[in-house]
């Protein structure tokens, strides 16, 4: 018996050794499990990669800056270079400020623009306007950082010079606007067209050859066009000394000109000015050099858009209330949403999305693109910079124009992007 028991220990216990090494194998297996997941299989991977890249998220350790001219000479310039850090971050988009009397301050303002390349994460730079000096900082950056986007909108230099030196420039059509300019205020009733502005600024092709196209433009339409000359804002009389002359010789003006003229001028301190007196004493005002409901109206209305600030279309329906009340109804235009904030802003969202991968620099539809992202339903057109000496397009300079909006009860957009100009005019210099 005693054998018999023996036998029959030995059997458990040796039956309890094989049943826990099962045990310890299977714990073994799933732990390697755990640790370890199953890899998917190829297609499954393929088709993983390809998603993950139709959704990659843009690259966020670059940044992007934008350099404007103050507040009190280039206001709209500067809110959109705000609004553009305001959207995506202070730790990604650098402002700067060249100075108001820039032409004296030549090596200050070059060297505002160059500074920005200092920073190694800089993609991007965006100069707006571009006055003088901007072609000789963009060179100064691509010796040192050939990778950094440069970008000139609104250029003070000649268009074929700057553009040996930017990636990119983008200025406002003065070609084409010469010409729709001219037409608008012959489709709403004027005789005379008076352009105001100073020797600096007719030393430039851009605005020399506007002039000479509204000068073609006027004959075309039967109207008398007159020059007008007014101190230069940079000169020693400052903006105060030019916006008082303009006060001084509004009344005289349309007391010569007749209220059925139209008024222009291509400086932003004189504009408030000019719209001030326009709206006291008559007179029509297509659009400003850089329109915006914000250049030059606020202050001539004496309205306080405080509120409003960034919605431009609060913002063009307060200053048209405005217009109205005092009488300008039907005589007072501008671009629905400002050019100088379009500028800044779009030019700085189209280099982000030359950089993502999302467009090409040099493609004005993607371009377009862009600016309509800040201009809501205000339509835009544009083309390549003509050389009227030799009459070779472009290909990394585009004029651009938003459609004209004349304020009344109701307002309304004239169409002025979709009116083709005579080609002839692109060739009057």
């Amino acid at each position: 018996m005693k054998r018999i028991m023996s036998v029959l220990l030995v059997l458990v216990m040796a039956f309890g050794l094989v049943a826990c090494g099962s045990s310890n194998d299977g714990a073994a297996t799933i732990e390697q499990v755990e640790q370890k997941p199953e890899e998917p299989a190829a297609s499954d991977n393929a088709a993983a990669e390809e998603e993950t890249a139709e959704v990659e998220e843009p690259a966020d350790n670059y940044h992007i800056g934008i350099v404007t001219g103050s507040v009190s000479q280039s206001e709209d310039d500067r809110r959109g270079a705000e609004a553009f850090q305001a959207l995506y971050g202070e730790d990604r988009v650098t402002l700067a400020i060249y100075p108001d009397n820039f032409t004296e301050e030549l090596e200050t303002t070059i060297q505002t623009i160059v500074n920005l390349s200092d920073d190694p994460d800089m993609k991007a730079i965006i100069v707006n306007q571009a006055v003088p000096g901007t072609t000789e900082a963009f060179r100064q950056i691509k010796e040192k950082r050939p990778d950094i986007i440069c970008i000139a909108g609104e250029s003070h230099e000649d268009l074929p010079e700057i553009g040996s030196a930017a990636d990119l420039v983008t200025n406002n059509d003065f070609v084409a606007r010469g010409y729709l300019i001219i037409k608008t205020a012959h489709e709403l009733g004027c005789d005379t067209f008076v352009h105001i502005s100073f020797p600096r600024h007719m030393s430039y092709e851009t605005m020399s050859r506007r002039v000479a196209v509204m000068q073609e433009a006027c004959k075309e339409f039967g109207m008398e066009f007159v020059l007008e000359t007014a101190p230069d804002p940079t000169s020693d009389v400052g903006v105060a000394g030019a916006q008082a002359y303009i006060l001084e010789k509004v009344p005289e003006w349309v007391e010569k000109y007749g209220e059925k003229a139209a008024y222009f001028c291509t400086n932003d301190a004189h504009t408030e000015p000019l719209l001030k007196q326009l709206l006291e004493y008559g007179g029509y005002f297509i659009e400003a050099d850089l329109p915006s409901p914000l250049m030059g109206y606020p202050g001539a209305l004496g309205i306080d858009l405080t509120e409003e600030n960034g919605d431009f279309q609060k913002i063009l329906a307060k200053v048209e209330s405005s217009v109205v009340e005092k009488g300008g109804e039907g005589r007072f235009g501008t671009w629905a949403f400002s050019y100088g904030y379009c500028l800044s802003a779009g030019l700085a969202q189209h280099a982000m999305n030359v950089i993502d991968g999302n467009s090409e620099l040099c493609d004005i539809d993607d371009i377009s693109k862009a600016f309509q992202q800040f201009s809501g339903e205000a339509s835009w057109n544009g083309s390549s910079y003509t050389n009227a000496e030799t009459g070779v397009k472009s290909d990394n300079t585009f004029l651009v124009y938003q459609d004209t909006y004349i304020m009344g009860n109701p307002g309304h957009f004239m169409g002025a992007t979709d009116i083709e100009v005579p080609e002839k005019y692109f060739t009057v210099k």
